[in-house]
């Protein structure tokens, strides 16, 4: 995608050069999303397990030691998705997830990981593990790189949570 700078009227405005930049930015976190679930199917293609996406893999690993309910999963961010219920359903019945329902409100479910499940989540923690010493090792990207980073995708992130809470 090729993104183009806009004149504002009457000479270039403050914002003129930022457009591009946040454009491709979005379209870079996306990307890398992207590229981490495929990071993470050909870690399990390499594990011969076939019976999960990477999307359900990361679920996984994002519950880790919790238990949680059901909907927490989206409201924390560790589930991007529209159908949750259909992933839990099928990692419950793959072994993968307990479920039952929540002691403080019976309509809610409760998750958490079975053996099987953390087997997973560790399978995935090794990956990230690894990425952390191959980044660390490069010095292509050092803490401060990530910490400044990580500020300024939450400070966006927060940005566009307003938008969306407060209809700007």
């Amino acid at each position: 995608m090729t993104v183009q700078a806009v004149e504002q009227p009457g000479g270039v405005g403050r914002g003129a050069n930022l457009k591009p930049l946040y454009l491709q930015s979005l379209t870079l976190v996306e990307r890398l999303h992207r590229r981490m679930l495929d990071l993470i199917k050909d870690e399990f293609d390499r594990a011969a397990i076939f019976n999960l996406s990477s999307v359900q893999a990361l679920l996984l690993f994002n519950i880790g030691e919790s238990e949680l309910a059901a909907g927490d999963l989206r409201k924390r961010g560790y589930y991007l998705g529209s159908n949750v219920s259909y992933n839990l359903k099928k990692l419950t019945a793959l072994g993968y997830v307990h479920n039952r329902p929540s002691p403080a409100d019976r309509r809610s479910i409760s998750v958490s990981l079975t053996e099987r499940g953390r087997a997973v989540a560790s399978i995935v923690d090794r990956l990230y593990e690894r990425h952390v010493r191959w980044i660390d090792g490069s010095g292509a990207v050092d803490a401060a790189d990530i910490r400044k980073i990580r500020r300024s995708l939450r400070r966006l992130d927060r940005f566009l949570t307003d938008q969306v809470l407060y209809r700007l």
